[in-house]
This record gives structure tokens, C-alpha cells and sequence, in this order.
């Protein structure tokens, strides 16, 4: 199966975290929301590769939210998918608008700013989120 996914992760304490190439970046504690696809090979096996990366079983780093998930504290509180609708961008757009955008992360092949929000309020967060997914294909 494949789609758009975007994944809740918890960051417990402040922390700099270097993002690849993009460079590093002053996160607050607090929620992140990371959007991405998974129309590759094994579809929507890409989210159990990044739980693996969170949970230490992991560590090659080929997306930008492996840096953030490969911090020690990490971890993905939640997961919400869109299945066969390619809507990254726009899921990822709304997002921004709903939370703290993570300037340049996990946005280098397209023209969004950012596919990486953060929010103190893990609530609202996954409200945003859910909202964003539904809207996006509507």
C-alpha cells in the first residue's frame, strides 16, 4: 500500500539537531509533525524504517527526519496516512500554516518551505494533522 504519511514524534528535551546538508536547527521541546510519501518500493513500509530509526534498530540516515528521529528522546508518539492520494505538499502546507514551520527540512525536492512543523501541544497537533490529511483530498 502506498501514500502520504505524516508521522507525530515526540522530542522531549531542546535540542540541535543536525539536519544533513540543510544544516542544524534549534529545535524546542515539544511535537513535531514530519509529512512525507511513500510511493517507492514497499509503500508504506517506509514508516516501520523510521520507527526502526527512532527505536535505535536503524541508523542509516537517507530522509531529513531520520536526523531528528535518530536523537536519543525521540520517538513517534503517532502516524496518520492518506492511502493511494499523493498529497505530501499540500498536507505539508497546511501544516505550516497550523504550526512552528522547521525552515528547509525534508523539503529538498519540491517547492514547499518546509515538511516539518513543530508544537508544543500534542492535542492540537494531531487535530491539525488529521484535518490536514481529510482536507487534502477533499
Amino acid at each position: 500500500m502506498s501514500g502520504t504519511y505524516t508521522l507525530l514524534v515526540e522530542l522531549p528535551d531542546p535540542a540541535t539537531v543536525g539536519f544533513g546538508a540543510v544544516g542544524d536547527r534549534d529545535l524546542p521541546a515539544g511535537w513535531y509533525a514530519y509529512t512525507g510519501s511513500a510511493f517507492g518500493p514497499g509503500g508504506f513500509a517506509r514508516v516501520d524504517r523510521h520507527r526502526r530509526v527512532a527505536s535505535g534498530d536503524h541508523d542509516a540516515r537517507h530522509w531529513h527526519v531520520d536526523y531528528l528521529l535518530g536523537h536519543p528522546g525521540s520517538d513517534v508518539g503517532a502516524v496518520e496516512r492518506t492511502e493511494g492520494a499523493d498529497v505530501e505538499c499540500a498536507v505539508a502546507r497546511r501544516l505550516a500554516d497550523a504550526a512552528t514551520p522547521v525552515r528547509g527540512v525534508g523539503a529538498s525536492d519540491c517547492d514547499c518551505g518546509t515538511h516539518l512543523v513543530h508544537c508544543p501541544d500534542r492535542d492540537r497537533l494531531a487535530r491539525a494533522v488529521r484535518g490536514a490529511h481529510r482536507n487534502a483530498v477533499e
